[in-house]
């Protein structure tokens, strides 16, 4: 089958090959043909934590089942779907764990399914971290992303006050129409916080981290920006404020989540913000614009 690989020699490091097809080997898995795939920051920009040359990376996918889980467990064959694994998901073909899918509504389209499993995932879980965030000041880092944008969108509908920062005001388009309360360039001048759920890293985190209020928590999902960080947590013990900072992994299985916001897709309750929506043979072009930071949200490609 036809499959994107990690490719050393590429000039963005992925290229197309002919690969084996992908057999489930446990019972509880599934095949899937592939209809559309995402992209996402995280695993294009370290294409070098590849599995090796001519592995087949690619976290998020949907399409249709070809074979059913064996122990009887997931959807049956010709089930739409979206799931999520760690790779082999920019392929024709893939397997994944039953527990890890999740069954598409009828309004949903395979890009919109796509751009789903890592995105949703983490803002659900993420938020989930924090606690109650009812009447709340969430701080999200990184709002232009993937993952910020449904964040925001998922944040706001639990309650809380989002305070979206982004880099610059063309990245802040449409995210106050998405449930933020404000929308910032940077953190001077924003107000303390009960939560952050940040996406950036380096001095972005430290600076987040000190607008929490006492018993507030930090979540980090990545180091998009790329350098480290040094957090003086004993200017945080002499302000008396008890705080915390996590680590973010996802938990598995992730299908009821992703089945979650599956669901509000479905309903129209929740937009995963495609901002670039192309036929996987234009990948070139695709990853460019990703890490140029040209896409608002999430890349989605079509498989042909």
């Amino acid at each position: 089958m036809r499959a994107i690989v990690f490719d050393p020699d590429a000039p963005r490091r992925f290229a197309f090959a002919e690969v084996a097809e992908p057999v489930p080997t446990r019972p509880e898995e599934l095949l899937i043909e592939v209809r559309a795939i995402s992209l996402n920051f995280g695993e294009v920009s370290h294409a070098d934590n590849a599995d090796g040359i001519g592995s087949v990376p690619g976290w998020d996918s949907a399409g249709v089942v070809l074979t059913a889980a064996a122990d009887g467990s997931g959807p049956p064959v010709g089930t739409r779907v979206a799931g999520l694994g760690w790779s082999g998901g920019w392929a024709q073909r893939r397997v994944l764990n039953s527990a890890n899918v999740a069954v598409l509504p009828d309004d949903v389209d395979f890009e919109t399914a796509a751009a789903l499993p890592v995105a949703g995932v983490t803002a659900v879980q993420t938020i989930r971290g924090l606690g109650p965030v009812l009447g709340r000041r969430v701080l999200i880092t990184g709002a232009s992303g993937g993952v910020g944008r449904v964040a925001v969108q998922l944040a706001s509908r639990a309650g809380a006050h989002v305070i979206a920062a982004v880099g610059s005001p063309q990245r802040g388009a449409g995210l106050a129409e998405l449930g933020a309360g404000e929308v910032v360039v940077g953190l001077d001048g924003v107000a303390p916080v009960h939560g952050v759920l940040e996406h950036v890293g380096g001095t972005m985190l430290a600076e987040a981290f000190h607008l929490l209020l006492d018993g507030g928590t930090l979540i980090a999902t990545g180091s998009a920006s790329g350098p480290q960080t040094t957090i003086d947590f004993e200017a945080e013990r002499m302000m008396l404020k008890r705080t915390t900072i996590k680590s973010f992994m996802v938990s598995w299985p992730v299908g009821e989540d992703l089945q979650y916001v599956v669901d509000l897709a479905g309903r129209g309750q929740l937009d995963p913000q495609i901002g670039l929506r192309d036929s996987w043979e234009n990948l070139d072009g695709a990853i460019d614009a990703l890490l140029g930071r040209r896409v608002p949200g999430k890349v989605a490609l079509t498989l042909g």
